[in-house]
């Protein structure tokens, strides 16, 4: 992920996760805040980084805060981070929260490079697959149909291979007006997505996807349970925690849930109950969560939880890419075997022919 702000430059996830990690042990160490933004700002070998430390530097000899300096880049601090630094100053425990949102910046990246690892080799399989049938089916089925047209002498040819002609003749005469209609059909559906109505369907549909559907819902409450467990343990009203955790759970239905919780939440209702009520929180979570409130343990219990769907969706990544990956060469030998056969059914006319 990277995220650039004009007259910062790019900064990445693993950058910001670095410069978390330094300014916090810097601080920790009782060195005051501007000089360990300006220790950091020097140090770091990325410009976006040093650019950075710099701006919120000013800020904090301009009489202003961290958090409000980690304000004006909302593209690079979002919204969790900075209500996390804003409990920090608050009290006092500025150190010990940056230190906290590291590790939640490293168990993202993790998590989201496991990902994109057990994906990696699926995609390239995938492209090499639609180049090799493209390929076959422009430029070997044609000649094949030439020399069968001389060979056959007006015989008709099978109706596999009159199939495989067609589509072959479809994609060298209306090749660009179909990847124009897919683009266009593209971009009208991510635009469509990006709508309330649109992204609302969308993660529902993701939901109910198999396989997928099961590793989005964990990590989406890995995500809500970590996010929740450090702004309740940074002092964050459990109010405000559920309102931030809204917006950062990254799904419709889910977010659309949490705000119901915090609505009975106000009504004096607790968290636990909702949480099961609301029907998208697997249940474990609730049960948890129930304990943590009876025992006034909650932050550490929705900790425990965040790392317990962390396993689980590492699991579930190892679960998806060991399913995907043999669907994706059976696919492509079934395509690949389909154009072969019937490329090669016309040569038993041939030979009946000539016999």
């Amino acid at each position: 992920m990277t995220t650039r702000r004009r007259g910062i430059g790019f900064v990445r996830s693993k950058d910001l996760r670095g410069f978390t990690r330094q300014l916090a042990t810097l601080v920790k160490a009782g060195v005051p805040l501007a000089r360990a933004l300006a220790i950091v700002g020097t140090h770091d070998g990325n410009q976006g980084v040093s650019l950075m430390a710099d701006e919120l530097r000013g800020v904090i000899e301009n009489g202003g805060t961290l958090s409000d300096g980690m304000r004006r880049r909302p593209r690079i601090f979002d919204e969790s981070f900075i209500a996390v630094v804003t409990a920090g100053e608050t009290g006092g425990v500025l150190a010990d929260v940056l230190a906290r949102q590291a590790l939640v910046l490293e168990k993202q990246e993790r998590v989201r490079g496991r990902l994109q690892a057990a994906l990696a080799y699926p995609a390239v399989v995938l492209v090499i697959a639609a180049l090799i049938v493209m390929v076959l089916v422009t430029v070997v089925v044609p000649k094949f149909a030439q020399i069968y047209g001389g060979l056959l002498r007006g015989q008709p040819l099978p109706i596999m291979t009159q199939a495989l002609l067609a589509v072959s003749h479809f994609l060298r005469v209306y090749s660009v007006a179909g990847v124009a209609v897919a683009l266009g059909l593209g971009w009208a559906i991510r635009t469509w997505s990006r709508t309330s109505r649109g992204r609302k369907l969308c993660d529902r549909w993701l939901l109910r996807v198999p396989l997928f559907g099961d590793l989005v819902l964990k990590a989406a409450v890995a995500r809500v349970a970590g996010l929740l467990g450090a702004l309740l343990e940074s002092g964050v009203a459990e109010t405000q925690a559920l309102a931030i955790a809204q917006g950062a759970c990254g799904n419709a239905p889910m977010s659309e849930a949490l705000a119901d919780i915090s609505m009975r939440l106000q009504r004096g209702e607790g968290i636990a109950g909702p949480i099961e009520r609301a029907g998208i929180f697997p249940g474990l979570v609730a049960g948890m969560i129930r304990v943590g409130e009876e025992t006034g343990t909650l932050p550490e219990m929705l900790r425990r939880v965040a790392d317990a769907y962390d396993e689980e969706v590492d699991q579930a990544v190892a679960a998806l890419a060991a399913v995907v990956e043999p669907l994706l060469i059976v696919g492509m030998a079934l395509i690949v075997g389909t154009i072969v056969v019937a490329l090669f059914l016309p040569m038993i006319g041939v030979l009946q022919h000539l016999q």
